[in-house]
Formats: C-alpha cells, structure tokens, sequence
C-alpha cells in the first residue's frame, strides 16, 4: 500500500500531512514533533489528495474553522482510539485536564498516565486537539510539538 503525502505552511511550520489514500488522512506533523511522521521512501507526493484538509487548516488558523470534518485513517490501539474519540470532543477553546479526558473516555482516574501516552501518540497534531489538555493544575503540561505550539493553538482558540 502506498502514501501519500503534502506539505503545507502554517503558523506552526510546514506540516506533513499524510495518508493512505487521497483524503484519507493518517497523521498531520509539525516539524521537530515528537514521534511524528517522517517522509519515508515509496512515499507519493500528491498536493491534490488533501485539498480539503489543507482548506480546513487554513480556515482553522484564521480563526474561521473550529471543528475539523475529516476522515482520519485507522492507526492506533483499542485503548488509544477511545481517547482520541474524546479528544475530539473536547471543545473549540476549551481546555481539559488528563483527568478530565480520562473520565470523558470512561476510563478509570488511575488510567491517566496511560491517557497521557495515548495523547502523545495523537498522529493527528491540530486536527485531533491533543493542544487541548492541560494539567491537573491548569499548567500547560507535555506537547509532542512543543509548549510554545500549544500556547499559540490555544491562544488561537481564545483558552489563553
């Protein structure tokens, strides 16, 4: 199976954004992100295979977007994919603790180191708002691309 992928500026640096079919999105990296997705050889460079997430990233960082309609390719654990789904529900400015998306995915209190490695693991930077989850103490905690990332997604948001 190939990949397909783009890249495309943004207030973060140029993402990668990457699939295994045109419009099927599997990851969107920042540079220097933590784990993110590297352009690997075989790989097929297709700018016209996400024009729609890349219109609505755009409309995202002008402030004009505040939920994604995308179709995200399968990718992650039984465990991880439920605390995707709750990230996803977490709203436009808002902000929740681990705590918070733990209970949000119906996972017990002690679950939330766990909860935390499934946030870092988010292929999906920005689209899936991993940004979005602070510490317990309301501290901007852990970002696989960066403190200073998340604080301008979040003060995007209007949640600084």
């Amino acid at each position: 199976m190939s990949t397909f992928y783009t890249t495309h500026p943004s207030p973060l640096g140029e993402l990668l954004i990457a699939g295994p079919e045109p419009g099927v999105t599997a990851s969107v990296t920042v540079p220097g992100q933590k784990g993110g997705a590297r352009v690997l050889p075989g790989w097929r460079r297709d700018d016209a295979a996400f024009t729609g997430v890349v219109r609505q990233l755009d409309a995202y960082f002008a402030g004009e977007l505040k939920e994604f309609d995308l179709t995200p390719a399968a990718g992650g654990s039984e465990f991880r994919e439920r605390v995707w789904a709750a990230l996803e529900r977490i709203p436009y400015g808002a902000t929740v603790s681990y705590g918070e998306l733990a209970a949000m995915a119906g996972l017990e209190p002690r679950s939330v180191r766990a909860v935390g490695g499934a946030v870092g693991a988010n292929p999906l930077m920005v689209v899936r708002p991993c940004h979005r989850v602070i510490g317990a103490s309301g501290t901007l905690t852990g970002y696989a691309g960066g403190l200073e990332r998340k604080k301008l997604l979040l003060s995007l948001e209007g949640a600084l």
